[in-house]
């Protein structure tokens, strides 16, 4: 535990942070205390710029999104863009324009025309250093920070020692060779130009335990913080432990919810902002999603799995409200059983806990997505389904885009069969599977042949295949009802020796070549090119007869 130190000269503070800077006083009066209703939050998504955007940073901005999401609450964007050797240009309006993809609640923060929105900004560190220093300085003059000269070389050193006599690693206590420096001897380096960062003097005892409440993870105990940690770096940038905790302050934070990976860093974070005087948020953690690998779980990574990124979801197709209920369900497993008993209502009506959030990492699985995938779509419309689907061609698939002009009322119509009645159709996962399920509908897209044709009904005899495609063809008439159709299938069926019904031909299998079933797999293998497709009587419909007819004669 570090002994407190007296407070620096002025002289020398300003010496150590020459810039002309606005007061404490002038900054806290540009960031006026919020006005909030009772029980009102503050939440905010702070991304890095620094790569596409993570599933887990974007299911964590989820996770505040839900906890948010009553009118009073406000949800701010904050670019922690301090990093700025990892930076990559263009990062901040891909992390903006996602969010705005899958419609977060964004109350305040910068947006894609390169304004902002909100009076507590700017919402971009890199242009908050005077903020910053402003605030270095104060900890300066109250000794409770302090410069340190250590070379890199001398930190290896440092490390190494810790490491050969077994002992934890860190800039602390004993080790801290700069924390007792006298005025004069931080004046004879400034002096030989040495350059320096600025270290938070710690006081905390790692011997000790300090217990807090997590939002998520509930009563949690950790060491006290007795690290000196960098403030303020050679360059004048802050890290992230400080910038954060001043932009809470001034931003009015009061819930900080973020990946459990900033755990072990909340005794730090409490240590900040009692030297500044302040009161802390309420923190909470959330779990990081996994996935198995040969028989172990791990976390997503960025490296090595495309899912990692956002990106992805966009690229295949995904809808993004398909997205959010599969990662609600990650985050609430209750979710599941709500949307059974809720079908038609929004997930923003489900009731979300934070409390029942797990505290070990979800599992990602495809499986999962793809169905709640499915059945998301499964609720739309097929103008709705159009326009979606059209939107993504657009950006993402030209052949798909291109079939949609071509005839926007027939894929329409195509669309629309099984959409409505007691068994809707969940074939579509995602918009790139869409023009698999379109284009066999199209005769400059469809191109079986005889050969493959009988290839598809292995197993039926191809003389009664040609027979019924014939006696079909002439009986055909789209004006029938869906009974009189079958009902002509099934007397084609019997008049070719095969059962009426799939019953009978359990029952008595050697009285019959198979049953009306295998009839009618021949007509939905000429027409469709495949063995399953929606209901056939409807797909015959939306083709019309001269192209039905056109087919049946394919054998």
């Amino acid at each position: 535990m570090n002994t407190p130190a007296a407070p620096y000269s002025k002289e020398l503070v300003d010496i150590l942070i020459p810039d002309a800077l606005p007061t404490i006083e002038e900054i806290e009066a540009l960031y006026p205390r919020r006005v909030l209703s009772e029980g009102a939050k503050v939440v905010r998504y702070p991304p890095s710029p620094t790569g596409f955007v993570h599933m887990g940073n974007f299911y964590t901005f989820f996770v505040n999104d839900r906890f948010a999401s009553q009118p009073n609450d406000i949800a701010y964007i904050r670019i922690e863009d301090t990093d700025q050797k990892r930076e990559q240009e263009g990062a901040d309006k891909v992390i903006i324009q996602t969010l705005n993809e899958y419609g977060l609640k964004i109350n305040e923060g910068p947006t894609l025309d390169g304004n902002e929105i909100g009076i507590y900004g700017p919402y971009t560190q890199s242009h908050r250093g005077k903020i910053y220093k402003a605030y270095v300085k104060k900890l300066l003059r109250e000794g409770k920070a302090y410069p340190c000269f250590c070379t890199s070389e001398e930190l290896e050193s440092l490390r190494k020692d810790q490491e050969h006599e077994n002992i934890r690693p860190g800039y602390y206590g004993k080790w801290a060779l700069h924390q007792n420096l006298t005025e004069n001897e931080i004046r004879q380096k400034l002096a030989a130009k040495l350059p320096f960062v600025i270290r938070l003097r710690a006081i905390g005892d790692y011997e000790k335990m300090m217990k807090f409440d997590d939002l998520i993870k509930g009563e949690r105990y950790a060491p006290e913080n007795d690290l000196d940690i960098v403030l303020l770096k050679s360059d004048g940038l802050p890290l992230y432990h400080l910038a954060h905790v001043i932009d809470d302050h001034l931003m009015g934070t009061t819930h900080v919810i973020r990946g459990e990976d900033w755990f072990n860093s909340v005794p730090l974070h409490l240590q900040i902002f009692s030297a500044m005087g302040w009161r802390a948020p309420k923190y909470g953690h959330t779990s990081l999603i996994q996935k198995m690998d040969d028989g172990n779980r791990r976390k997503l990574s960025k490296r090595k799995d495309p899912e990692a990124r956002m990106s992805y979801y966009s690229e295949r197709g995904y809808p993004p409200v398909a997205v959010l209920e599969y990662l609600l369900n990650l985050a609430n497993s209750n979710f599941e059983d709500w949307r059974k008993a809720n079908p038609n209502k929004s997930y923003k009506e489900f009731p979300f806990s934070i409390k029942k959030l797990g505290n070990t990492g979800a599992l990602f699985d495809f499986v999962k997505l793809d169905n709640i995938s499915k059945n998301t779509i499964s609720r739309l419309s097929a103008e709705e389904i159009f326009s979606a689907a059209y939107d993504w061609a657009r950006k993402y698939n030209a052949q798909l885009k291109s079939l949609m002009d071509k005839a926007p009322d027939y894929v329409k119509a195509i669309l629309n069969i099984e959409r409505t009645g007691p068994k809707v159709r969940k074939d579509i996962t995602m918009w790139s599977n869409l023009l698999s399920e379109l284009e066999y509908f199209f005769d400059d897209r469809f191109s079986l042949t005889k050969e493959k044709n009988l290839e598809l009904l292995q197993g039926i005899n191809p003389d009664d295949a040609k027979g019924a495609a014939q006696k079909f063809a002439m009986s055909y008439d789209p004006a029938d009802t869906k009974d009189a159709w079958f009902e002509k299938i099934k007397k084609i069926a019997v008049d070719l020796g095969y059962a009426a019904n799939i019953k009978d031909s359990q029952t008595n299998p050697s009285n019959y070549k198979g049953n009306v079933s295998d009839i009618a797999k021949v007509f939905r293998v000429l027409l469709t090119g495949r063995a399953q497709t929606p209901d056939l009587y409807s797909v015959m419909f939306v083709m019309g007869k001269e192209r039905c007819l056109k087919r049946l004669a394919l054998l």
